[in-house]
């Protein structure tokens, strides 16, 4: 999200769709801030949809950051075919060491890559997919890989998207500061490090869990050259 919103063609609109999924389908996790996060922005679908990412914008692109399991079951997915969509995907371990520092007991629907897969079949067969990224290979080569996305985008790379000034963001949710001490202490895409912090067994147990859906998505992702 920190990336596109330094361009100037882009506005970036973050998790619009976090408070319909504490009203509908968080169950057994306490989130931070859900109170504040349902006074923000609406909880109605239907409304977010309309308004929010079906909605008239001043500059050209507009990137929506989602997260999978705020798509909670039984909602309407067929605005996602008026869009190009973007799977970003990451190591397992690597999102449950960071959601451990905030939640304590994530369990597979919050860790969100089961519904990557069954998102990314659902929308290779509606011919709406243009790209998986792993954030591995984007922190290998962010250029490169950053590159091949704006191409299957349809947008040219703008180097811009590599460096940005540290700090908030006034795109960012009421959820930011729960959440985005890492990224608000960036200026860029960091080298990539291996995840070598010990896990609490019940979430090596949640990651191996994880791993066969990681690895299916995998597959599809853009490579760093």
């Amino acid at each position: 999200m920190y990336s596109f919103a330094q361009r100037s063609d882009t506005t970036v609109v973050d998790e619009p769709l976090y408070a319909h999924y504490l009203a509908h389908g968080a169950v057994g996790v306490e989130h931070p801030g859900e109170e504040e996060v349902l006074a923000s922005q609406s909880s109605d679908a239907g409304e977010v949809i309309r308004e929010v990412l079906m909605g008239r914008y001043e500059r050209p692109v507009v990137v929506f950051k989602q997260m999978t399991h705020h798509l909670t079951e039984g909602l309407d997915l067929s605005f996602l075919k008026e869009m190009e969509n973007v799977l970003l995907i990451r190591d397992p371990r690597a999102i449950l060491s960071s959601y451990a520092k905030v939640i304590s007991n994530p369990g597979i629907r919050d860790v969100g890559i089961r519904q990557q897969t069954e998102l990314l079949e659902y929308l290779e067969h509606s011919g709406a997919l243009s790209a998986v990224v792993d954030a591995k290979e984007l922190l290998l080569d962010p250029s490169a890989v950053l590159g091949t996305l704006c191409e299957r985008l349809g947008i040219p790379f703008d180097p811009s998207m590599l460096r940005w000034e540290a700090g908030p963001r006034p795109e960012d949710g009421v959820w930011a500061k729960y959440w985005y001490s890492a990224v608000h202490r960036s200026t860029g895409f960091q080298p990539y490090s291996a995840e070598t912090d010990p896990l609490p067994v019940h979430l090596e147990e949640l990651a191996e869990e994880c791993r066969p859906f990681y690895e299916k998505l995998y597959r599809k992702a853009i490579k760093a050259r």
